[in-house]
């Protein structure tokens, strides 16, 4: 059968309307986790660094300034699923009902398609940010695979990944369905963003999961080198910073680019700091770093970014930084400010 499903989304952005969500759309509804109280901690920093911000990434600058800022309390949402029934996912795409959810980006444009062959029953818990972004793919999918293995057979859209995630995915227990293009008799989706107790709890025990069965020496701090890996951002003395760590502190320097995923989780597992500049190679250490750590994050002026920030405040973990100077894509850090911040962590 031909499925005119897609021609909905085009209708939509011809009246410059938001498509609806799948998640609008669901048959069934019900908590996994209660709702709860947050705190966001004041952020470790410089008088003068807040001012330096000119632009932000995910989140009005306002909105970022504030969480940087830290000193108040926040409200946390229940983690949810959803029940669907009748779900065609074709291209990255999930269609049900006049509803649609985008995985990844679509390799063709067309308006219809051929209704999948295959039927199946699935739970997913993956998401475009964390098919986007590496970092978000650790930071949350890995913790909606926990939901989802409660609830079902996990299953992704994501093939067989090189880099670490293999890895990964092995020390965290994760064995997913790979699927492309199904129709599901019944699909199971979680919105899973709040930060409440739950969803900290799950991120100690993806830590577990990684630290299992090792015997990690506790170390002052990691570097951990971005270079020009992912979204480019370069900070043109990171190698002199990351240096001055070692010399003055007593940091490890890490390469994420080089390094194995054991290697990694044995160097910052029981680290007191982990530093480097904003991005995703950061939650390398962040997943593994010890309740009582510190993050530290050196930011682009025009690129400032609290999204690691919201994830130490429901660790109730401490977030310290600092704001470069020049733009996202050429920037350069200051030691003396960089020295000042980490003795206020003393």
């Amino acid at each position: 059968m031909i499925s005119f499903r897609p021609l909905q989304g085009y209708l939509c952005k011809l009246v410059h309307k938001p498509v609806p969500d799948l998640l609008a759309g669901s048959d069934d509804r019900w908590e996994v986790a209660p709702a709860g109280k947050g705190y966001a901690a004041p952020g470790i920093f410089l008088p003068g660094q807040i001012e330096r911000i000119r632009d932000t990434e995910f989140g009005p600058i306002d909105e970022v300034i504030q969480v940087l800022r830290g000193g108040f309390e926040t409200s946390e949402n229940p983690t949810v699923a959803h029940r669907f029934k009748d779900v065609d996912l074709v291209d990255g795409v999930l269609y049900a009902k006049g509803h649609q959810r985008h995985l990844r980006s679509r390799q063709t444009r067309s308006l219809a398609y051929r209704t999948p062959s295959e039927v199946m029953r699935g739970t997913l818990y993956e998401s475009w940010i964390g098919n986007r972004w590496f970092g978000s793919w650790l930071l949350e999918d890995s913790l909606t695979y926990l939901l989802a293995e409660a609830q079902g057979l996990p299953v992704t859209t994501a093939p067989e990944a090189a880099y670490h995630v293999p890895r990964y995915e092995e020390l965290l227990r994760m064995k997913p369905l790979r699927i492309q293009n199904v129709h599901f008799d019944e699909l199971i989706l979680f919105e899973d963003m709040p930060s409440n107790p739950d969803k900290a709890q799950r991120s100690w025990e993806v830590r577990n999961r990684l630290l299992a069965g090792r015997t990690i020496k506790p170390v002052p701090g990691v570097f951990i080198l971005r270079g020009r890996s992912g979204d480019l951002r370069v900070l043109e003395n990171e190698q002199q910073i990351a240096e001055k760590m070692a010399e003055t502190y007593g940091f490890e320097i890490l390469d994420p680019m080089t390094a194995t995923v054991d290697q990694i989780v044995d160097l910052c597992g029981q680290a007191k700091v982990i530093a480097g500049v904003e991005g995703s190679h950061l939650v390398h250490g962040m997943m593994v770093m010890p309740p009582e750590a510190t993050l530290f994050v050196i930011q682009p002026p025009d690129r400032t970014v609290a999204t690691l920030k919201i994830v130490t405040d429901r660790q109730k973990q401490r977030y310290a930084f600092v704001v470069a100077e020049g733009t996202q894509l050429k920037f350069r850090a200051n030691w003396e400010e960089i020295r000042c911040t980490f003795d206020l962590l003393h």
